[in-house]
Order: C-alpha cells, then structure tokens, then sequence
C-alpha cells in the first residue's frame, strides 16, 4: 500500500523556496523604504561611535515593513560592530509575548546572563538583576520593543524604568526603539514617558499597488521556480492587498496561499483563480479570529443578528429587532440582559471591526432608526461562536416559525 504522503511530497512544481514568503524572512533588499532605513540608520549610528543614540518611535499600519526594516538595520549595525571593535547591540522583544514588565525584565536578566525565572520573583528584584548584568561593562545596548502599544496598555512602569535608567547606570547605556501600529497609544503613557520615549519618531506610510507589486516580484523570483506564475497574478495580488491599506504582509501570504493552492490540485501554473480562493480563504481566517477574540456580550449581539439572518427574508434588522433577539440568546443561555443603550454600543464596536453593518436611516416624518445586517458571510460566524463554551447551551431557539441554530 503507497503511503498517504508518497504524491503529496512529489508535487514540488511550484515552489523553490516557500520561505522567502513568509513574514519572517528578512530580504537583502528592502524596496520602497529607503528612506526609513536611511533614517533608522543616521540615529542608531551614535552607538557605533561610543554614544548614546535617541530613543526612537516607529509607527505604521501592519505589513508597511516596520519590523523588517528594523530587523534589516540591526543586522548591518551589528555586522559593522563586529567589523570595527564598537561595543553595541540591539536586542528584540515582541510585547506581545512579553507583555509584563515582569517578563520584559526577567527576559533582559537572562539575555545579560542571570538566572532569573519567569515567575516568581518581586519585580524590583528582577530589574535590579538586569540592571547589574547590563552594566558589566561599558556598551551600547538598544532594545527594540515590537507592538510596545500592547506592554503600555498593561501599564507604563516598564517603559518608565527602561526610558530612564540611563540616570542608575555607570558603564552601559540604553536606548530604545517602540514599533507600533496604533498612532494614538501614547495617549496612554505618562508625559515624563512620553517625552523621553519619543524623542525621534519615524513614519512607514501604505504601500501603493505600485510598491507592492516590486516586492512581490522581488519575493517571487526566489520563492517560484521560473514560468509557473500566470502574469496576471503579481498585479491581482498587489491590487488586493492595496485596497486593504497597503498590507504587504497580507500581499506575500495571498502570494503564498495561491501556490500552495494550486500545488495541492496539482496544478502546473498559478492562476487568477487560484488568487481568488486564496484571497477568500484568508478572508475567512481573518474574520474567524475576530470573532473568537471577541468578548462574551459582543458575541451574543453578533449571535442574535446572525439569529434573525437565519430567520427572516431579509438581510437588515431595526435595532429593536436585534434587542428583541438579544433578550431571548441571554434567556437561552442563562445571562441576565444588559440595557439597549449598552447593547447598541457593542453593535457600533462590532461595526467598527467589519462583523456587522450598522448605519442609520430616515424614517420620514417617523424619524430615523438605525438598521443592523452582516458584513461576513454566515457560514463564517456560527462555527466560531458554537466554539464558545457559553454559547454552545444555545442549541435551538425557536424564533417564529423556525428552529435555528
């Protein structure tokens, strides 16, 4: 008998190297960013001369190349360290997995060599390891704090003691940078802290389809092997993606997606066709995710939408409509109703994500009232919210006529 993965590892028609796709991978050249680079470049230049660069702000929507530009900059400031004897460094960390200031600085201490768990410890005990540890000697460390917006959000103590430590220090010196996708979340941050944190900031905007199509190209010609992509499939990838605020994340995994769609059917070239199943496919995985993030309230207003989508001939729901319904999902699954006024906050939060379309319109000399549909196909929402162990008591409604659910 052949083994279940004997044909599906012979394929190997499309792909040479599917890694160069991937968000992770740092290309030798970075197209379009120039000028971010060039900036990034002339501040972080002061460590190589023995002093202390500014602390930077990075800012830009997601998949405008902030990571990899930062990534790529570190990699030749550290290969013309080592090239010219300077004592300097940059040192990574994703606040999204290091969220704490307590695991900012337990991971620190352990970069600097000192054992420190991850848990366990007071957190000024842990600072004070990492602070001993990073001034062994006299050098230039700077940390980069990717998505810093999410450690801010937990509190600024840990920016607070980062942006001034400077002041406890004798032989090393600390600079930061913060990449963020949120322009607004220094709002959140002392004025002392923001003050010291920002002292340089520096802006990705959008790529255009334009740009988008170069970094493609650029990325293809790695990625597949020669004649295997139709022409239109660059430009429909580029195209797509531009119309959702320049993401080239999202262009290189609608790239990706489309050869991995047509290697499984088995397909020699990759179409147009292939483009577009992987761009609705990647549609519903973005959507799926959003609603399983979402919290418990929200997901009973999108459930009782979602109910009367079920129910009724139509696609747009009064919000009494959808307040009616509301009270009846919280009957079901045992909760006690919150009040309209709370309810239509959650529908306007869920219009803002994309989930429903909520807008207002005139009744005439009855007024105006505002009318709720979906924005995501249905088929979308129930297998995600039934993933919800407070939701699952919601079987059967009966609603009308009908058994929904």
């Amino acid at each position: 008998m052949e083994n279940l993965f004997e044909d599906l590892i012979n394929y190997g028609r499309i792909f040479a190297n599917k890694e160069v796709l991937r968000p992770t991978y740092i290309p030798e050249r970075l197209p379009h960013r120039w000028e971010q680079i060039k900036g990034l470049a002339d501040i972080l230049s002061a460590a190589l001369k023995g002093e202390t660069p500014s602390n930077i702000l990075i800012f830009g929507k997601t998949g405008t190349g902030k990571t990899s530009t930062v990534k790529y900059v570190s990699k030749e400031l550290e290969a013309m360290a080592q090239k010219t004897g300077a004592k300097c460094s940059i040192l990574y960390i994703n606040s999204e997995v290091f969220d704490t200031q307590y695991r900012v600085f337990a991971y620190l201490a352990r970069v600097f060599n000192k054992r420190v768990p991850m848990i366990g410890w007071p957190t000024d005990m842990v600072y004070s390891e990492f602070k001993t540890g990073l001034d062994a000697e006299e050098r230039r460390v700077i940390i980069t704090l990717d998505e810093v917006d999410k450690l801010a959000s937990k509190g600024d103590e840990a920016l607070y003691n980062l942006s001034r430590i400077n002041g406890e220090l004798e032989n090393a010196r600390v600079s930061l940078i913060g990449i963020s996708n949120d322009l607004t979340f220094t709002d959140l941050l002392d004025p002392r802290v923001k003050s010291s944190l920002g002292e340089e900031e520096i802006i990705f905007p959008p790529y255009n389809a334009e740009q988008l199509k170069d970094i493609l190209y650029a990325r293809a010609s790695k990625a597949f092997y020669a004649d295997v992509l139709e022409h239109a499939v660059i430009p429909l990838c580029a195209a797509l993606a531009a119309s959702e605020h320049g993401d080239a994340r999202r262009a290189l995994d609608l790239l990706r997606l489309s050869g991995e769609i047509a290697d499984r059917s088995g397909a020699r070239t990759v179409t147009e066709e292939h483009v577009r199943q992987a761009s609705d496919k990647l549609e519903m995985n973005r959507v799926t995710e959003v609603i399983k993030t979402l919290p418990l309230q929200s997901k009973i207003v999108l459930s009782s939408v979602y109910l009367l989508c079920k129910e009724r001939n139509k696609r747009r729901f009064s919000s009494g409509e959808v307040y009616t319904m509301y009270r009846r999902v919280c009957n079901q699954i045992d909760m006690d109703p919150l009040t309209q006024r709370r309810v239509t906050d959650f529908v306007s939060e869920l219009d803002i994500l994309g989930l429903i379309n909520a807008v207002i319109v005139s009744k005439g000399r009855y007024g105006r009232t505002k009318e709720i549909s979906l924005s995501v196909p249905e088929e979308c929402v129930n297998p995600v919210l039934q993933e919800d162990y407070k939701l699952k008591a919601l079987t059967s409604i009966r609603v009308g006529k009908q058994t929904t659910f």
